[in-house]
């Protein structure tokens, strides 16, 4: 244990400036979701482009494909945000709301799909690191990420699923402040939640 932490402390004193700018853009697009700031899709961008340089070295292929999802969803995000159907209330901001029972059926099946199949594929055709870890950390991250574009109030619960998985693979990968990164983010999901929930409970009164 007492090696492990004097790794973490070399691998601070000799921080990677693009990991230190992906802890940066990371944590300011999760504080700025929490706060329903549009202005986290743009940190989102910028958190993505180098999560790519990133991931790329560190062999965890999935995570860099799933790194360009991202990148496409904040796009999609920052523009449905910024342009909400309008409601009876002609609301100008898209509001929080909660996944459908069939919605979440679906969701579900796609998951377990995707994990099964991409595990598989990369666990014997590739050099990827940690194949079936990195496939579920993927899979469940390409759902919330769609979850967070639609303000489905869920998406903090799986993110912090997700957040839990992947600071001990980062940190078993010795990618340390990736791993300090998503311990914040636990506990940012659960701050998250709770924020939306609140709002959510208001919009309920207000309809």
């Amino acid at each position: 244990m007492e090696q492990i932490f004097q790794d973490a402390l070399n691998y601070l004193v000799s921080i990677d400036p693009w990991e230190l700018t992906g802890l940066i853009f990371g944590l300011l697009a999760v504080y700025l979701l929490i706060k329903e700031n549009i202005l986290t899709w743009p940190a989102g961008i910028i958190y993505c482009l180098v999560s790519f340089y990133i991931f790329w070295n560190a062999k965890l292929y999935q995570d860099f494909g799933l790194t360009a999802f991202f990148l496409v969803m904040n796009i999609y995000g920052w523009y449905e945000w910024a342009n909400p159907k309008k409601t009876k209330k002609d609301s100008s901001e898209l509001p929080i709301t909660s996944l459908q029972p069939k919605t979440y059926l679906i969701l579900t099946g796609i998951a377990v799909v995707y994990i099964s199949v991409s595990g598989f594929f990369f666990s014997n055709y590739t050099d990827a690191s940690l194949p079936y870890a990195d496939a579920t950390t993927t899979g469940l991250s390409l759902i919330a990420m769609w979850m967070t574009a639609k303000k489905k109030i869920e998406n903090w619960i799986l993110w912090f699923i997700v957040d839990v998985l992947a600071t001990i693979i980062y940190f078993y990968k010795g990618i340390y402040f990736y791993s300090f990164l998503y311990l914040i983010y636990i506990v940012m999901a659960v701050s998250g939640y709770m924020n939306w929930k609140r709002i959510r409970e208001k919009q309920v009164v207000a309809e």
